[in-house]
């Protein structure tokens, strides 16, 4: 097996968004600076916008003008 193949590994590795240190983990860079985690995304934060989907395919039968099929 090779000897010091390995990346070095930082224990406490400091995570950035927008320049705000935000956490510490594990990584093999010493820091890591991303443009969204969970603080931040709209899916965690409760802000995310849900679109309603309902009556999708009824629309697409108006606008093309057709009509369901009844012998399914």
């Amino acid at each position: 097996m090779n000897k010091e193949i390995h990346p070095k590994w930082y224990n406490d590795a400091k995570v950035y968004c927008d320049g705000k240190h935000i956490m510490t983990v594990g990584s093999t860079k010493p820091e890591l600076h991303v443009d969204i985690w969970s603080g931040n995304h709209p899916f965690f934060t409760g802000s995310q916008r849900i679109i309603d989907t309902e009556g999708r395919v009824e629309k697409f039968m108006r606008k093309y003008n057709l009509q369901p099929d009844k012998n399914k």
